[in-house]
């Protein structure tokens, strides 16, 4: 990439973020109560050194890293210094049926697969093969399986530059699942794609490096690659990983994030909270809310609504800041768009739209990568 060349692919996005503000917070996540911060220096520092660990391990372009793991910092520098080296990153779901699970194993013939805690480490080494990268969230003494990796002990440190090797037509991620007839399918989306979707997000959403992002549960979802990581490294916002599923909305009050990504059944489940706070229907605070969701009510009430009830709620969710509410996939339904609309929360749909696509045995895609007459079509089919 030269001095002036727009940078195509998540690595040289991430390299660029750091060579222009390198101290700046890029990321932040919470352990213990505590919240710790990585600067773009020290995230592009640690992509690269993962990066020259996977590469010493034999992980080359078009090779692929399956990661069993919630959002954590881990498993998205994990993706990124696999993209690094010019190979995908496939988040699955720790929740995962296993019968998804021996098939992603047997079709994709991962690299490495990584371990998000002792769990799903035990789950992996039931399968022979493998290659675990075990996270240790507890920094306790090294796995002594064989076939296990610790997470710390990945990184090298590299004289010089370990340069990038990706190209923006590789595939960036994958995401995984089982069709109706038992046949594992795959979405695919390239440097190229993920670059221009994270462009036009931030246009539309007018975001800039100010912004404030809260990574939730979908990391195994396309829509988490599509409108949180990767618009996160082409515009250098700050995205947050809660400390667990359970602390999600606590961490997101403590926040306050400018943009919030989530499905309608995340945005239902935030309304149940709402309605379970609220006193009885009869109730001053309940009518007011009621007549705000009917669109009902002059000047005065609105101003008297927005003081007492709207805007303490959206403090109470944590939404106080947010200008940038997206929806992924299907819209709201009825009742939780009238409860948003009446907190003055614009949330805009945006499309989980993606071509599914059966995955070919190692075999299949070997051979035709031998066959493959020009760079597109020697692509892995993930």
């Amino acid at each position: 990439m030269t001095a002036h060349a727009q940078p195509s692919t998540l690595p040289e996005w991430l390299r660029h973020q750091a060579q222009r503000r390198p101290h700046a917070i890029a990321l932040r996540h919470k352990r213990l109560g505590a919240w710790h911060a990585l600067s773009w220096q020290d995230v592009a520092t640690a992509v690269e050194q993962l990066a020259a660990g996977l590469a010493q391990g034999g992980f080359t372009a078009g090779d692929a890293l399956l990661l069993v793991s919630h959002p954590r910092e881990e498993a998205l520098l994990l993706s990124l210094a696999a993209q690094w080296n010019g190979g995908v990153a496939i988040p699955l779901d720790p929740q995962i049926a296993d019968g998804t699970l021996r098939a992603a194993f047997s079709q994709l013939a991962p690299r490495f697969v990584f371990a998000a805690d002792d769990s799903q480490l035990d789950r992996l080494l039931a399968h022979d093969g493998l290659r675990v990268i075990d996270a240790n969230p507890r920094n306790l003494p090294p796995h002594p399986h064989p076939a296990v990796t610790d997470y710390r002990a990945l990184s090298i440190l590299h004289e010089g530059r370990f340069t990038s090797t990706a190209r923006p037509h590789d595939n960036a991620f994958a995401f995984v699942r089982l069709d109706a007839d038992g046949q594992l399918v795959a979405q695919r989306f390239s440097h190229a794609t993920l670059v221009r979707e994270a462009e036009q997000l931030i246009g539309t959403e007018k975001l800039t490096a100010l912004d404030e992002a809260f990574a939730a549960r979908a990391f195994a979802a396309a829509s988490q690659a599509r409108y949180l990581i990767a618009p996160w490294i082409v515009s250098g916002f700050r995205l947050n990983f809660p400390e667990s599923l359970a602390t999600r909305d606590n961490d997101r009050r403590e926040l306050a994030p400018t943009l919030v990504a989530g499905t309608r059944e995340t945005y239902a489940r935030v309304a149940q909270f709402i309605d379970e706070r609220l006193p009885g229907a009869r109730s001053l605070r309940r009518r007011l809310i009621s007549r705000a969701q009917r669109g009902q009510g002059g000047p005065l009430m609105r101003t008297l609504t927005w003081w007492l009830i709207t805007r303490p709620l959206r403090e109470v969710i944590g939404f106080s800041r947010t200008h940038a509410a997206l929806v992924i996939g299907p819209p709201l339904d009825e009742t939780t768009a009238s409860l948003f609309s009446a907190l003055r929360v614009d949330v805009r749909a945006w499309p989980d739209t993606g071509e599914w696509r059966r995955v070919q045995p190692p075999r299949e895609t070997a051979t035709r990568e031998h066959h493959g007459g020009d760079g597109a079509a020697q692509q892995p089919a993930y």
